[in-house]
C-alpha cells in the first residue's frame, strides 16, 4: 500500500521553511501532494496559478526527490482532495503555540469527516520565524527577502511590484 500525504497552504509565496517541511515529509510518503489553497480569510498577493508556478521550479532547483506533485484546489473540503489521491495524512507545519491551537481543530474534524490524520512538522530553527505575511510585507517595503525565500521567489518579487 502507498503512503500518500498532502502538505495544504496558501504559500503566497513559498518561503524556506515550506520547503524544509516538504523536503522532509517526502522522506517519510511515496508521494507527496504540495497543495496550492485559496484560504478566505487572506488576501492573496499572488494568482494561484504563479502560486503553483513557483513552487515547482523552487521545488526542482532545490533538488527535492521526484515523488513530490503540485496540484492546487478550491473545489470543496481539503479532505475531499485527500480521498480523490488516497492520501491518509495531512502534514502541517507547526511554528508556534500560535500554530498548534489554530490547526488542532481542524485536524480533529478531517479525521472525523475522512478518517484523514494530521501530521505536525516544526520547522528547522532557522526558519522558524518566516511566514509568507511577513515576506510580503519586508518585500512591500522593499527589503531584502533573499534569505526568507528560494531564489526562483525572490527574483519573482524583485521584478513584480508587490
Amino acid at each position: 500500500m502507498r503512503r500518500i500525504a498532502v502538505v495544504p497552504g496558501s504559500f503566497d509565496p513559498v518561503t524556506r521553511g515550506h520547503l524544509d517541511v516538504i523536503a522532509r515529509a517526502a522522506g517519510l510518503f511515496d508521494e507527496l501532494h504540495v497543495l496550492v489553497v485559496h484560504n478566505p480569510a487572506k488576501t492573496a498577493l499572488l494568482p494561484i496559478g504563479q502560486r503553483v508556478s513557483l513552487l515547482q521550479r523552487s521545488i526542482l532547483d532545490a533538488g527535492l526527490p521526484g515523488n513530490i506533485v503540485v496540484a492546487s484546489w478550491n473545489m470543496g473540503l481539503l479532505v475531499e482532495y485527500c480521498l480523490e489521491v488516497d492520501a491518509s495524512v495531512l502534514i502541517k507545519g507547526i511554528r508556534s503555540q500560535v500554530d498548534v491551537a489554530y490547526e488542532t481543530p481542524m485536524a480533529i474534524v478531517n479525521r472525523n469527516l475522512a478518517a484523514v490524520e494530521t501530521i505536525f512538522l516544526l520547522p528547522d530553527p532557522a526558519n522558524a520565524h518566516v511566514s509568507s505575511s511577513l515576506v510580503r510585507q519586508v518585500a512591500a517595503l522593499g527589503g531584502d527577502i533573499s534569505p526568507y525565500v528560494p531564489p526562483a521567489v525572490a527574483a519573482f518579487l524583485q521584478k513584480a511590484p508587490v
